[in-house]
């Protein structure tokens, strides 16, 4: 790979989360479910750096690591059941969920801990407010974020198959199946469109001064945290996500 972050390459994530998966214990079988499908997309986003699909393949790798390392860290301290190492508010209800929910929505229920909650954040670890001020180093990077709905729009159907392994389908599953699909697709570019909002929002907050970004963050954790009853709500959940979006938007500074 091209990059690092600290020293660290996609390669090194995905061998601590394959660390991760092997020592997991029988009792959180269930919470293999979004780390294994995130280890296939990590390394779907490996090879598209691989194959010169990004601008800035650096940039790409560096904060692909870093975000990573926001679920990987908040996954280890809750395995530590570590009270001064708590996750936040989106990772500790999605670690909570029910162990005989559907892969889906233990999936559902990390990716949007990790999209809505983690990934604004991974863009301001890799984007200083001197980025911010560059219009055409800035849109380079939106492109780039951009570009990796490629990625995961190429991951959907592979993703499904995996899913449908661990669980049968019903019926009416199989029949919306492209339906599904294509909900997805759909979702997951309007989250990451509303997350490029989010942290232009954020970015403004830390300009302001610690407190200011507290203040924001904190409003985006509760956001967040609370699209866990729409994603565990009965019915067609991947339907419904396709309607009413999935991502989550800061609302203007007060």
């Amino acid at each position: 790979m091209t990059g690092s972050a600290g020293g660290r390459s996609i390669a090194d994530v995905l061998a601590r989360m394959t660390t991760i998966l092997d020592g997991m214990p029988p009792e959180l079988a269930h919470r293999r479910a979004f780390l294994a499908t995130y280890q296939r997309t990590t390394r779907a986003v490996g090879e598209a750096i691989e194959a010169a699909s990004f601008e800035d393949p650096s940039w790409v790798e560096v904060w692909d690591v870093v975000f990573a390392d926001l679920y990987l860290d908040a996954l280890e301290a809750d395995l530590a059941d570590d009270p001064g190492r708590r996750p936040p508010r989106p990772w500790r209800l999605a670690f909570d969920a029910p162990p005989d929910l559907p892969p889906l929505r233990q999936v559902l229920l990390g990716i949007n801990a990790h999209i809505n909650y983690d990934l604004p954040q991974a863009l301001l670890g890799v984007i200083s407010d001197a980025d911010f001020g560059d219009p055409v180093l800035l849109d380079r990077r939106r492109r780039d974020h951009q570009r990796i709905d490629a990625v995961l729009s190429g991951r959907v159907a592979a993703e499904d198959d995996e899913l449908s392994a661990q669980s049968a389908k019903s019926p009416l599953d199989r029949v919306l199946t492209p339906l599904n699909r294509a909900a997805s697709t759909r979702f997951l570019r309007e989250a990451r469109t509303k997350v490029w909002h989010n942290t232009m929002e954020l970015q403004r907050a830390r300009v302001a001064g610690p407190e200011a970004y507290a203040v924001r963050l904190g409003e985006l954790e509760v956001l967040s945290a609370a699209r866990i009853a729409d994603l565990l709500a009965p019915g067609q959940v991947l339907l419904r996500l396709a309607v009413a979006g999935f991502g989550v938007v800061l609302p203007p500074e007060a």
